[in-house]
């Protein structure tokens, strides 16, 4: 049976993504994002905007192109999550 991502773990994904591509210091372009998040144009879009409205990714934009970093407050929300899903896999529960 084939395990679906929840909303939580995708946002967690594009979070990790956008921290751990982000070696220069200026931000991952929507590309990365999208071959690590396995997700459609449109899909992503839509939830770099929520992302970045709460938040949790900063915009940098440029000339023709957007790039988003993880903020403080996304990196509290990845470590907060992480706790969380240790602590759920320890009863033997999946995220």
């Amino acid at each position: 049976m084939t395990q679906y991502r929840t909303q939580v773990k995708i946002i967690a994904d594009v979070l990790s993504t956008a921290r751990d591509m982000n070696v220069e210091g200026n931000g991952v372009g929507i590309t990365a994002l999208l071959r690590r998040g396995n997700m459609s144009y449109g899909r992503m879009t839509k939830l770099l905007s929520e992302l970045v409205g709460s938040g949790l990714l900063t915009e940098l934009s440029g000339d023709k192109i957007s790039k988003y970093m993880i903020s403080d407050k996304g990196v509290q929300f990845l470590t907060a999550y992480h706790s969380f899903e240790d602590f759920a896999q320890s009863f033997g529960l999946r995220l």
